[in-house]
């Protein structure tokens, strides 16, 4: 797996890791390829945000995954900073190929080096896959997670 590039995504890449969100089982119902202008203003906010990081995962120049990266400061644990990994992505026909664990590796390394004591994540109810995938890296399901949609 070493030809995978894992860089900080651009504007340029919106196209791509917005297929791969509208790719999955439950983003093709909620996600609108065909109408990037939401998706261009919300990158634009994360590009300003240096708690953001939005990556991809490239390879032979093409965009074959993704997930968002985000530091968490707070005051519980004794004042330490936490990531958040969202909406991870990867391609299709990248399933089953390590990519996956590649990306989520990075991403715990990249919380290091921004120094958070802690990485977290939620997965939807109905991913059982993503969750046995979750725990062979380690991750525990140690909460409930609870969301109130706003809209």
């Amino acid at each position: 797996m070493t030809d995978h590039l894992f860089r900080r995504a651009t504007l340029d890449d919106l196209p791509a890791i917005v297929a791969l969100l509208a790719e999955d089982s439950l983003g093709v119902g909620r996600e609108s390829p065909d109408d990037l202008a939401p998706y261009r203003a919300a990158f634009e906010r994360l590009a300003a945000d240096p708690n953001q990081l939005p990556l991809v995962a490239e390879r032979a120049g093409e965009v074959v995954g993704t997930l968002q990266l985000t530091l968490i400061p707070g005051l519980s644990r004794r004042g330490a900073t936490r990531t958040v990994i969202e909406a991870v992505r990867v391609r299709s026909s990248e399933r089953g190929s390590g990519l996956g664990t590649l990306m989520i590796q990075h991403a715990i390394e990249e919380s290091r080096r921004r120094g958070a004591a802690l990485v977290q994540l939620t997965s939807d109810a109905s991913r059982v896959d993503a969750h046995r995938f979750y725990e062979r890296l380690g991750f525990t399901g140690s909460h409930i997670g609870y969301k109130l949609s706003l809209r």
